[in-house]
């Protein structure tokens, strides 16, 4: 009996000292709240697990952590950056904050999947009753690869024993001991069939946060559903993988969305732990500048994705390119309307003369075809415009206000034959003229929503080899907005149009500002 009670009077020795080294650890790790740099140095054991000790910390971050290892300079830049992006938001515990949103795009072999891991750590150590949710692009990738990371360095955390981890490809949770509905992060797989399940963490008094690995290929679903769980709290949505495509969400955290994000792109080059002559091989084999090596070792998007119409290098020399007077002002003054299509799309009115291009308005899906027909005509008037073309598809009202008020506008169908043999349609042809018009020198406005319009429509593969552009319906497929502005460029490029002062509106056959006797395309 009296053996009975020492035992249960160690055990309770056992549990109170667990107690007082939880209750310190705690105030410890209050102190990395704001700083996950430091919590990766403090919460693994960099100086005694040689399994740890491959790369040698930065000699700025040597001294600051008395250490030898730790982790990539890039890494410790993230991290740091991170901690005063949490900073400035000064979180309170009650009332919701700014998102703190990161995009790391980078070539192979960097580290991703540990810095998913470490920042997986330092948001469940410091934030009692933070949610979070992990994907990656398969549930191959996420099992093998970035679960198995996180399960790696929480095993080898100081915080260890706070968690229980399940590691099966079925069900991949890391729950707090004590707390497990409510204090927890689990991997779920990113199929578009699963988006729900990445709805709202519902975490209003700490951090609900998410994090995709490979975010190149996780469907667009999937990441609208999660921005939708950012409201409460102090969230956070961090983004890492090689960027493989130039379209899509990851693309535009970068494009479209930059100002949003806090981004940065990892040249593997300059990395510790990669492979420098198999890196040196891919760009010998292929060459520096080559997509291959602008994907899987620059961390920089490719030109031009597979299917990709217009390359990302040609919009991104149009965009705010500046042009002296006479480069354009001796060309006709196209304008040009294409209205909303469905309710969430935008009814745009555009102006090009020569190689410059204006967005002159950008209204939501307006029915009224009679006031917009007044606004063109204002427009046409203002401008002292040489022509006007207007989508047919929703345009037809528009025209017919139009020659009621005297104005000879032209309708434009997307779906008309082509004059260029080469083009399955006039969509084809008109797309095709401008992208020669980018490359020839188009200044295109610094507009977001353009940038990534242009950059957005594939081709459709055609036995016959015809240029094919896909629909709107197929863009919205892939989660991608109605090109509307991309559009009203596009409109410019329908017929020839001669200078009023020198003719009346030409509507023959072809592409671009014909009958001039100028290249239209040409810089002075």
């Amino acid at each position: 009996m009296c053996a009975n009670r020492r035992m249960t009077d160690r055990q309770i020795d056992r549990q109170t000292d667990r107690r007082l080294i939880d209750q310190r650890l705690t105030e410890d790790l209050a102190g990395f709240y704001a700083d996950p740099l430091g919590f990766v140095m403090y919460a693994y054991p960099w100086n005694q697990d040689k399994a740890l000790q491959i790369v040698p910390l930065h000699e700025v971050y040597r001294e600051r952590f008395s250490s030898r290892f730790g982790p990539d300079l890039w890494a410790c830049q993230l991290l740091d950056e991170i901690g005063g992006l949490v900073r400035q938001r000064n979180f309170d515990g009650v009332h919701a904050v700014e998102a703190i949103r990161v995009a790391v795009a980078s070539g192979h072999g960097i580290g991703k999947s540990a810095i998913t891991a470490w920042l997986v750590n330092w948001i469940m150590s410091t934030r009692p009753f933070a949610k979070g949710i992990v994907t990656a692009n398969t549930a191959e990738q996420l099992a093998s690869k970035t679960w198995a990371e996180i399960n790696k360095w929480t095993k080898r955390s100081i915080t260890a024993h706070w968690w229980k981890i399940s590691a099966g490809k079925a069900m991949m949770c890391m729950r707090h001991v004590e707390h497990p509905e409510s204090w927890m992060v689990s991997a779920q797989t990113c199929r578009e069939e699963n988006a729900e399940s990445f709805a709202g963490l519902h975490a209003a008094n700490s951090t609900p946060f998410y994090i995709f690995d490979e975010a190149s290929a996780i469907p667009d679903a999937i990441a609208e559903v999660a921005e939708g769980g950012l409201t409460d709290g102090e969230p956070m949505f961090f983004k890492f993988g090689n960027p493989t495509r130039n379209s899509g969400d990851f693309h535009r955290c970068f494009h479209g969305l930059r100002h949003r994000w806090l981004r940065r792109q990892i040249d593997s080059r300059s990395v510790a732990i990669t492979n420098k002559q198999l890196i040196e091989q891919w760009i010998e084999d292929y060459g520096e500048d080559s997509d291959f090596v602008k994907v899987r070792v620059r961390g920089m998007f490719p030109n031009l994705s597979v299917r990709q119409f217009i390359g990302a290098a040609d919009v991104d020399a149009a965009f705010g390119r500046e042009l002296r007077q006479e480069q354009f002002s001796f060309a006709p003054k196209i304008l040009t309307c294409d209205p909303a299509w469905e309710g969430d799309d935008m009814l745009v009115i555009g102006l090009r003369q020569g190689l410059l291009f204006k967005l002159l308005l950008s209204l939501p899906k307006n029915d009224n075809d009679i006031h917009i027909a007044n606004i063109l005509a204002r427009f046409e008037d203002e401008h002292a415009a040489d022509a006007v073309f207007v989508d047919a598809g929703y345009g037809t009202g528009i025209v017919s206000a139009g020659e009621s008020m005297g104005r000879d506008w032209r309708l434009v169908w997307f779906a008309a034959q082509a004059a260029d043999p080469g083009c399955v349609n006039k969509r084809a042809e008109m797309w095709k003229l401008m992208r020669d018009w980018l490359k020839q020198g188009g200044c295109i406005p610094v507009d977001q929503e353009l940038y990534a319009e242009l950059l957005g429509p594939e081709t459709v593969p055609r036995l016959d080899g015809k240029i094919q552009i896909e629909s709107k319906q197929d863009m919205k497929r892939r989660r991608l907005p109605s090109p509307n502005k991309a559009d009203a460029l596009a409109l410019s490029f329908a017929f020839p149009v001669r200078a009023k002062s020198a003719g009346q509106v030409n509507a023959g056959r072809g592409g671009g500002d014909a009958g001039l006797g100028h290249d239209p395309f040409a810089r002075w």
